[in-house]
Parts: C-alpha cells; sequence; structure tokens
C-alpha cells in the first residue's frame, strides 16, 4: 500500500519544518511514502526550509496559487499512491501513524475514508480545547454519512481516503472560503464507508490566530451548513439537525473570541 501526502505552504516557516520532519519520518516505519509540497511562492524562508529536505520529497511544486484547495488539487493531480491525504504546514502526524492507517484500511478492504483522534494544540505543541475534541470524539461509534451531513466531527489532518474514493468525489471546490474540506469528505463519503483507528492520535491540529479556523469560523459553519444541505437535501432531517448545531458551535465559538479579546486588551 504506497500512501501519497500532500503539504500545501505558503510562508509558513513558523511551524513547516516540524510537519515535514512528521511525515518523512512515518518512511521509517517501513511505510511506503509518496511526500508532495506544493507552495504557494513563499516570500519567507520556507523555500529554504525546503531544500532541506528536498532528497525525501518526491516532488515539489514552487508557484502562486489561489489558495490552500488549489495548491492541495495540484499536489492530487500528481499523487500516484493508493492511500491519499493532506497536512497543512502547521500540523503534524504522531510517529507509527501511515503505518496504523495501512492496517485499518487492510481489514477493511471495503472502507473509503480512514479516521482518528486529532488533538487541538497551540503554538507551542500544548494540548487545547480538550473540550472540543472530546465532543466530537463521542461521535465516532456513531460514524456514518448521516452523523457527518450532521455534524462536522471529523479533524481533517487525521483522514486518509483511498484513490479510488478521490476518482470517484473529483478535486476540492476551490470557491470556497473555509469549508471546502467538509465538502470534499462529503463527496468522499458516497463512495463507501469509513474506518476508525482506534488507540493514541494519529494527527495534531495546530491553532492559531492566524489558521482559517481562527479567522474565517462563521463563514466557516455557514459552508458546512450549506454542503451539508446541498448532500442530505434542503427538507432533511440531517440538514435540519446541522442548523441547530451550526449555531450552537458558532456561538460558543464566538464566546471563545470575546474571551480572547478581553484578555489581550
Amino acid at each position: 500500500m504506497r500512501f501519497s501526502i500532500i503539504t500545501p505552504n505558503y510562508n509558513g516557516e513558523r511551524f513547516l519544518e516540524q510537519t515535514l520532519r512528521s511525515v518523512i519520518s512515518q518512511a521509517d516505519d517501513g511505510v511506503e511514502l509518496e511526500y508532495i509540497v506544493v507552495d504557494g511562492n513563499s516570500t519567507d524562508n520556507s523555500h529554504k526550509i525546503i531544500e532541506k529536505y528536498s532528497d525525501r520529497l518526491a516532488k515539489t511544486i514552487i508557484e502562486k496559487d489561489t489558495g490552500p484547495a488549489n495548491a492541495i488539487n495540484k499536489g492530487l493531480a500528481l499523487a500516484s499512491g493508493d492511500v491519499l491525504a493532506w497536512l497543512n504546514a502547521d500540523d503534524l502526524y504522531y510517529p507509527n501513524t501511515l503505518r496504523r492507517v495501512q492496517q485499518a484500511l487492510e481489514g477493511r478492504p471495503e472502507a473509503a475514508i480512514c479516521f482518528g483522534a486529532c488533538p487541538i494544540i497551540d503554538t507551542q505543541g500544548q494540548e487545547i480545547r480538550a473540550g472540543i475534541t472530546r465532543f466530537k470524539e463521542f461521535f465516532y461509534p456513531l460514524s456514518s454519512r448521516f452523523t457527518y451531513q450532521c455534524i462536522n466531527y471529523l479533524s481533517q489532518p487525521a483522514l486518509f481516503f483511498r484513490r479510488s474514493a478521490f476518482k470517484e468525489a473529483g478535486p476540492l471546490r476551490e470557491n470556497m472560503i473555509a469549508a471546502w474540506d467538509y465538502e470534499f469528505i462529503l463527496r468522499l463519503w458516497r463512495s463507501g464507508d469509513a474506518v476508525q483507528v482506534s488507540g493514541g492520535p494519529l494527527a495534531a491540529f495546530r491553532w492559531h490566530e492566524q489558521s482559517i479556523s481562527g479567522q474565517q469560523f462563521a463563514i466557516q459553519f455557514q459552508e458546512e451548513y450549506k454542503a451539508a444541505q446541498d448532500d442530505a437535501g434542503r427538507f432533511s432531517p440531517q440538514t435540519l439537525l446541522h442548523f441547530f448545531v451550526r449555531w450552537g458551535i458558532v456561538g460558543i465559538y464566538s464566546l471563545m473570541a470575546s474571551r480572547r479579546r478581553k484578555s489581550c486588551a
């Protein structure tokens, strides 16, 4: 089983090297790895960091893009692996992640998607917002396309999908601002079920003020609701449930943002 991992980057020097190392080290477990880095013509020291690891990268693209979805699509178009995923330049994989995913998918050949736990970490790598992570994990045993249409409980850094599912789903939508990953996963789910990797986390999602979820959470949840509506049907029970979930989560995120502003004042 061959893995193709894509990392999109633009001026991500702060965390880029840690991300690269976390992916490259997966090959030390004997995993067949094709690692593709797509840089949007960064103006910081990203190019020097990428060059440092060039001998461990299968392909590198350095050219202007229109955003992360566009960069990821470029990488996916070049990917030749049986299992695909992307890892943003501020997130990371834990040791032995790809080996565990391989074992899970080999045991469930009918599954189109594989996912696992994914804590949220801060700029120092410490876990934060554990309550949000536990809330998402509550839905793991209930995992289904129906459940995912109701609420986005999967964390993208810890999600992997078969090449066959990607061929059916098609590329990421580049006309969305923040929820293109959720909409894409909804399409992947049409190709088959999902299998969970039990045990410790597969990846970590790094939250900071400059991240998409840090800046665009209201737009993100609006786009997620529209994507669920398009996938499940406007008057479906999934869409109705997603409507109430959306406003509940936006309210919580708005409260947290307000508290951060007050603490910085």
